[in-house]
């Protein structure tokens, strides 16, 4: 009607109600960001140098999500076989349950490489790489909860909303493919504890948050829901995009910055070219025999072979998820379940870590396994409704466990930090999930204190107000 005030959809959402949420999106892109303008001129996923020359440009996390137990795969511990079914001399440690005797490892251990260091018999052909691998055997977390430690692993923080890891990662430094996403999560059977969460971009621009993959499926239309239109061409999907794009543009110019339009732009634009690269990217049918026979058969062989042929590609982070839910959390028959779990990896992962060296790939590439805890020495007694009068299983364990870093500058064929006898925490060393991630940023060639991200009148960080680079880990 003549005579009224224009509307802008964001003033009217301000007017309805919405208005603090709106004031936290006008930060978003509001020009306080500590990273440079102008690769956000042409693409926020576009090349950005980092701080300084890093030596890792991609990141492959295998996540072992539930908490492998540390004195059943990296960290061996003789005393625990010695007090099997006693008292510790010293006083459990509190968890999340009850806990009693010495639970002995049923694995055996051996030395490998020539750094000699001792890997269980649970991944021997990981092992047969350990040479590039460091093994940090002093991690310590804040709880013994799935849901926190997730997110502190994953996120810098077990309690509040923050961007992941990966996140941080693209928007520190963009993507080298602009047609596939920059961050990938494959999950296979659906989503982990907490979910989405764990690949979230938060406060972050959403062209940064994780794109989820369920790896189960083989049928590129199952892998990636949507991938093609049956209903138009390539030619007039392109057509119909320029005239959604020309309006969105139109829309933006007229407005300013808006941080959900401009990622819905580049989302839309994303989507169209995916149809064809990403259609290959996880076509591992084009892999020769040798490499299939390598990485074996099952859903980890296809995961670990498509992450090292996106990385191949460009792809800035990927995360390998064991399954949905939390597989690795073994409060019962946890020989029967570790050496399951493990024998489904095992190959897979070392496959990978072979594959990518030779074909010069690993000095470039920083993996990192482990979950979001360890589990205790001691056997977890029997709670109702939990694991049902059986007592051959491990609680969580936040105090003590272990994770390996490999490529990306690492120093190989190294053992950082120990946990004490009987490995309930850790003592030599003491390491963070926050000083983990400050020293993952470094070999990415980030200052963790100064890759922030201004929101809500202040600068935040992937390692809050903590962290620590540990260069004793660095080639």
């Amino acid at each position: 009607m003549q005579g009224l005030p224009y509307l802008s959809r964001r003033e009217m959402l301000q007017r309805s109600g919405q208005g603090l949420g709106m004031l936290g999106l006008a930060t978003l892109l509001g020009g306080e960001n500590s990273r440079s303008a102008s690769a956000a001129a042409t693409s926020p996923m576009a090349v950005k140098n980092p701080h300084f020359p890093g030596t890792a440009k991609h990141v492959i996390h295998v996540f072992c999500n539930g908490g492998p137990s540390h004195v059943d795969t990296f960290d061996p511990k003789p005393m625990l076989t010695k007090y099997h079914g006693k008292e510790l001399p010293s006083k459990n440690l509190r968890t999340e349950r009850k806990t009693g005797a010495a639970l002995g490892s049923p694995y055996k251990f051996k030395k490998y490489g020539e750094s000699g260091t001792e890997v269980s018999e649970l991944f021997s052909h990981v092992a047969e790489s350990v040479d590039d691998i460091c093994v940090i055997r002093s991690m310590h977390a804040d709880v013994p909860n799935h849901e926190p430690s997730l997110m502190l692993m994953n996120c810098g923080d077990g309690r509040l909303i923050r961007p992941s890891f990966g996140s941080w990662t693209t928007y520190g430094l963009g993507t080298e493919n602009q047609n596939l996403p920059g961050f990938i999560a494959m999950c296979p059977g659906g989503y982990p504890i907490t979910e989405t969460a764990n690949w979230r971009s938060a406060f972050l621009p959403g062209v940064y948050q994780g794109t989820y993959i369920d790896s189960q499926h083989q049928d590129i239309e199952k892998l990636i829901a949507n991938i093609r239109n049956d209903s138009l061409s390539l030619k007039k999907q392109r057509a119909q995009l320029n005239l959604v794009q020309a309006l969105n543009e139109q829309h933006l110019d007229q407005r300013g910055h808006d941080p959900q339009l401009e990622s819905r732009i580049h989302s839309l634009e994303l989507a169209y070219r995916m149809q064809i690269q990403a259609s290959d990217a996880f076509d591992i049918s084009k892999e020769p025999k040798h490499i299939h026979e390598m990485y074996g058969k099952g859903v980890h062989a296809r995961q670990c072979l498509m992450a090292r042929r996106l990385v191949e590609r460009g792809v800035r982070f990927v995360q390998l998820w064991h399954g949905a839910g939390q597989p690795w959390d073994n409060h019962d028959d946890l020989e029967v379940n570790h050496r399951k779990l493990a024998g489904q990896l095992d190959q897979p992962l070392g496959a990978l870590l072979k594959d990518l060296k030779q074909r010069g790939l690993l000095d470039e590439t920083l993996i990192l396994w482990g979950g979001e805890f360890g589990r205790t020495p001691v056997v977890e007694l029997p709670t109702p409704g939990s694991n049902q009068g059986k007592v051959n299983g491990r609680d969580h364990n936040h105090h003590g466990f272990t994770v390996w870093l490999a490529g990306g500058g690492v120093k190989g064929g190294t053992v950082y930090g120990s946990t004490d006898e009987f490995g309930f925490q850790a003592t030599e060393n003491r390491m963070h999930v926050h000083d983990l991630h400050a020293t993952m940023l470094n070999l990415l060639g980030f200052n963790h204190e100064e890759l922030t991200y201004r929101y809500s009148g202040r600068d935040f960080r992937l390692t809050d107000v903590h962290g620590r680079v540990v260069h004793d880990l660095i080639a």
